[in-house]
């Protein structure tokens, strides 16, 4: 089942509003849903409880489509981001979900202002 993990944190980070935020799109093949979430959950759950700056990871998953998964991704800045790259259960994520993806998912970036 889709989920979120929010980080429980205060501090310097958390006194603003702005945030850097990910939205990646996937398309996954028929019947890979569950390998999907599962992979997704590694990542999410590594992020919140490693990387100081990830905020928040959520796995969503639209009404009308369950093969169309987003990750909805809240970092303290692009730097938070960038080491988030680098980390195992990224790794982990980016390696297994080739195998259950249709096509390359859509990224996008956003800056939240407020």
């Amino acid at each position: 089942m889709p989920g979120t993990h929010d980080a429980a944190r205060s501090g310097p980070s958390m006194t603003g509003n702005s945030a850097f935020v990910v939205i990646a799109e996937f398309r996954v093949k028929p019947g890979m849903v569950d390998a999907f979430i599962e992979l997704a959950h590694i990542d999410a759950d590594g992020s919140v409880a490693n990387e100081a700056g990830c905020r928040s990871f959520e796995i969503l998953a639209t009404e009308d489509d369950p093969e169309s998964l987003v990750l909805y991704e809240v970092y303290d800045d692009r730097a938070a981001f960038e080491l988030h790259l680098q980390q195992p259960h990224f790794f982990t994520f980016r390696d297994g979900v080739l195998a259950v993806q249709v096509s390359e998912p859509t990224v996008r970036f956003f800056t939240r202002l407020g």
